[in-house]
């Protein structure tokens, strides 16, 4: 079995939106060194113009990141192995098949238990259903391959 990777969410590579995040990662960053320079030459210097820098910092080093190609939350099939990035800040986690006691899946979101007592919540939008119809067999096929118990939710509402 082959790596197979999918997407959570938008997957924009175009190297037109990855340019502009940058660009505009720069813009404000180049502020916020500007504001700084400000607020050290000013006579006042006030907290809430400390906490503009700061936003402009995190967001301006959160749009570099994206731009490059950082930020991409995914979930990538192996045959003993998952791999999961959820939060577009954290590295990804990887699952051994070895470590996976059980799955349920529900229409909307995944558990994945370990045998440590831990558990993994995955959850779908509704926007790109038919990737999440992918990823929900392709870990029902992953499953049936290392012999993982398994169980489909169907939620009534």
């Amino acid at each position: 079995m082959e790596k197979k990777y999918f997407p959570l969410g938008t997957a924009e590579s175009s190297r037109i939106i990855k340019v502009i995040r940058i660009f505009f990662g720069l813009v404000c960053i180049a502020v916020a060194v500007f504001w700084v320079h400000f607020n050290l030459t000013a006579l006042k210097t006030d907290v809430t113009l400390w906490i503009t820098i700061l936003f402009l910092l995190g967001f301006g080093l959160f749009q570099i990141w994206s731009g490059l190609g950082k930020a991409t939350r995914f979930i990538e099939f192996d045959n003993n192995s998952i791999r999961l990035k959820k939060n577009a800040i954290m590295p990804p986690v990887e699952m051994v098949s070895s470590d996976i006691e059980r799955i349920e899946i529900f229409p909307l979101n995944v558990i994945i238990y370990f045998k440590s007592q831990k558990k993994t919540l995955l959850r779908f939008g509704t926007t790109y259903h038919e990737q999440n119809e992918k990823i929900l067999d392709e870990l029902i096929a992953f499953a049936e391959t290392n012999n993982i118990q398994f169980e489909v939710i169907e939620e009534k509402l």
